[in-house]
């Protein structure tokens, strides 16, 4: 397919995008390629910091702002400011509850804050990720009760959001899924992004789109499931996991590659497929295998949390006698994020542990704090000295960055759960 070009001369219209995280910021600079743009976020430290051209977000460089800034502010906290964008983009946070049901809060109060100053002919997108229903059922209730007419005065869609940070792929290339609640809102939608994304997929209902974006997490988050519980079985059997998904991966058909860790992480795959869980049972259906992948998935952070333990025992320590060093907090590597990250997890019970736990990851200076985890610490220097000081090194991210030959030449044992080292079972061991 022809790449297509941003244009060169903006539009008169304003895009409206709400919510300036991991998704909402590259969408803002995305458009603001080719519409004017107004950024909308409650975090006013958020707001400062993008209206001075800077960037909060690694791997998203400051001059892409600095490039939209010229003529003035393209953040703010004050939502009356809605009334002057002619489309609504909403990227807000849609968590899970401890109890593993949706959390929709955030689009709860995007949507409170913005109907007062709704104007005729405005497009909202809904771009979080939720349960099918959403749309209609929250923003597209709300706006009737408003006294809007959906598809004549006021145009809803939604689009899930496909963000991947770090990725090699641009935004603009990965192809882009809209669902309309009536055929003219998916028009108005359509012909906005496309004129943004080279390729955008229509389908029939809003519904079809909501599905669409758990269905990819949830393929991946099964998968990852079983990956994790495969290298448990491999251990067991003494074999490397790593070379036998590396041996079946030269199947040129009918065989995807996936890749052991310490679980999985992000702002997607831990959250997702319990929303598509949690709204089956409304129909009566139970969802086996999403809830199993999430079982594994605990599963194997405390399996890791046990070959540390055994590790240690060999060597006549317990992990509250022990130094330990875990390098890499971000879910992934080569981000700065840390959503959900299971080394987070795992930091906190060597912690509760008693262990005297210290962490390096070049991405956090100091420890993120969250809403599950509130542990104050600050990184240190991976040097010869500061490695070797340590009775074991936990690789629970494996960023580019660092220096693994200096690693390994200083480190007294390490813990690789990445398939980074070869295992020899002495120095190395796989978990």
């Amino acid at each position: 397919m022809e790449q297509k070009q941003f244009m060169n001369i903006k539009t008169e219209e304003t895009i409206g995008i709400i919510g300036l995280g991991y998704v909402g910021l590259p969408l803002l600079i995305n458009f603001g390629k080719s519409y004017k743009v107004l950024g909308f976020d409650s975090d006013e430290k958020k707001v400062e910091v993008i209206n001075s051209g800077k960037s909060n977000i690694n791997h998203i460089p400051s001059s892409d702002i600095q490039n939209l800034i010229s003529n003035g502010p393209i953040a703010t906290s004050d939502f009356e400011k809605i009334k002057l964008v002619d489309a609504i983009i909403i990227c807000v946070p849609t968590p899970i509850t401890v109890h593993r049901e949706p959390d929709l809060s955030y689009v709860i109060n995007v949507v409170n804050q913005i109907i007062p100053f709704l104007k005729s002919g405005q497009l909202i997108s809904l771009e979080s990720t939720t349960y099918p229903g959403t749309t209609e059922e929250v923003i597209g209730k709300k706006v009737q009760d408003a006294g809007h007419e959906i598809g004549k005065d006021i145009f809803i869609t939604y689009s899930p959001e496909r963000e991947d940070p770090g990725s090699k792929f641009k935004l603009q290339d990965i192809p882009k899924v809209i669902g309309g609640i009536t055929n003219e809102c998916l028009a108005k939608g359509s012909k906005l992004y496309s004129s943004v994304f080279n390729d955008v997929v229509q389908v029939n209902s809003v519904k079809v789109a909501e599905l669409s974006k758990l269905l990819e997490n949830i393929h991946r988050a099964v998968n990852l499931g079983m990956i994790n519980e495969f290298k448990i079985i491999c251990d067991a059997m003494s074999v490397d996991p790593f070379e036998v998904i590396n041996a079946a991966a030269t199947k040129p058909f009918g065989f995807v590659p996936y890749y052991p860790g310490p679980g999985w992480g992000g702002h997607c795959i831990p959250v997702d497929p319990f929303y598509l869980s949690w709204k089956a049972k409304e129909y009566g259906h139970s969802s086996r295998f999403i809830e199993l992948a999430g079982e594994l998935n605990l599963s194997t952070q405390s399996w890791i949390l046990s070959k540390i333990s055994e590790s240690l025992n060999i060597r006549n320590l317990s992990i509250s006698q022990s130094k330990i060093l875990v390098l890499g907090i971000a879910y992934k590597p080569d981000v700065d994020d840390a959503r959900e990250s299971p080394a987070l997890n795992i930091f906190s019970e060597l912690y509760k542990n008693g262990a005297d736990v210290d962490y390096s990851d070049p991405y956090f200076s100091e420890l993120p704090r969250t809403r599950k985890f509130n542990i104050e610490k600050k990184g240190i220097d991976l040097t010869p000295s500061n490695i070797s000081s340590y009775d074991a090194v936990i690789l629970l991210t494996n960023h580019t960055k660092y220096d693994y030959d200096l690693i390994y030449q200083n480190a007294n044992l390490i813990i690789d759960t990445r398939g980074v080292y070869d295992v020899d079972n002495i120095k190395v061991i796989r978990a």
